[in-house]
């Protein structure tokens, strides 16, 4: 019979291969670095392959076999877990550690209802949070990092089962005094001839925003010649104080508004009208999940809180 690797080993590798650096890859497994470089070694004996290179000096290069091992490592350490989930589901469902990644965009305003929704339904379900743009996250899930995402959907997400919760309605946010002001609703159209504030590259907002208002794919808004050149805001809360200065509109989402986001601000905040101007909050799990059954039993509750606040 062929030896096999120890998940120990495994770990070891993924390690190194995510942090690049023997000391900082020992950290993370809470081993000594000499423990750490002793099980890289006994694995490339073990496989009788040559895994990094060693005359590249205090660098960690892979070898293109080694590369592949660590990708094959990576899903076998998935596939391990997955049986104990399995068995510790059918145990005791709803409970136990649950990792959810959260985008910024839905973290703050969503998350102080939703949490104390699941510690009175689920008492044992302990959940650990990250909050991370989609595609980290999205990386995060395939990589066996974390078990869940609460997101806006769509989003590029292979390999992933999707469900949706709600639709998050778009309000437009204009400075006091702005011509649009004095409508009841803004048209999405409208906003293209402003100076549209939005969120950085890497928030699926700015793409969604982009979309509703119209921009075909790789356009986007005029950009005022007195701004920064790359310029843009990182956060929700970061956009209201520029619109509330003067520098433009932007589009907020209701549960963002709903959670008192432009409070005190003196910001007029009106719906956009017509079809299309929202987007849908959802949830993201890795397909043939063991805890799939679990995660579908959340989305009733979770939809309930987001509903409201997401017509």
């Amino acid at each position: 019979m062929t030896p096999l690797p120890s998940p120990q080993q495994l770990r070891y590798l993924l390690a190194l291969t995510e942090h690049q650096h023997f000391g900082r890859a020992a950290e993370a497994c809470a081993v000594t670095q000499s423990t750490l470089s002793a099980g890289i070694l006994a694995l490339e004996r073990q496989l009788d392959a040559r895994l990094l290179e060693r005359d590249a000096g205090k660098r960690v290069v892979f070898t293109a076999l080694g590369r592949e091992i660590a990708a094959r490592a990576r899903a076998a350490l998935r596939s391990l877990e997955a049986v104990a989930e399995a068995a510790a589901t059918a145990r005791a469902p709803m409970s136990g550690a649950l990792r959810l990644g959260v985008i910024p965009t839905i973290g703050p305003f969503l998350l102080p209802r939703l949490m104390p929704a699941l510690r009175q339904s689920y008492p044992r379900l302990r959940l650990y949070l990250r909050e991370d743009t989609t595609d980290r996250l999205v990386a995060q899930l395939n990589d066996g990092r974390l078990d869940l995402l609460l997101l806006a959907l769509p989003c590029a997400s292979a390999g992933a089962d999707t469900v949706k919760l709600a639709r998050d309605a778009f309000f437009a946010a204009l400075p006091p005094g702005h011509g649009l002001a004095a409508r009841d609703t803004v048209p999405a159209a409208a906003l293209q001839t402003e100076h549209l504030l939005l969120l950085e590259d890497g928030h699926c907002l700015r793409d969604h925003a982009l979309e509703v208002c119209g921009f075909a794919r790789g356009e986007g808004p005029a950009r005022d010649p007195a701004e920064p050149d790359g310029f843009a805001a990182t956060s929700l809360h970061t956009l209201v104080q520029m619109v509330a200065g003067g520098l433009g509109v932007t589009l907020l989402p209701r549960i963002a508004v709903q959670a008192g986001i432009a409070a005190g601000t003196g910001l007029v905040l009106r719906p956009l009208a017509g079809a299309g101007g929202w987007r849908t909050l959802g949830l993201a799990w890795r397909s043939q999940s063991p805890r799939e059954g679990e995660y579908r039993a959340l989305v009733p509750l979770m939809a309930q809180v987001a509903g409201p606040h997401a017509a």
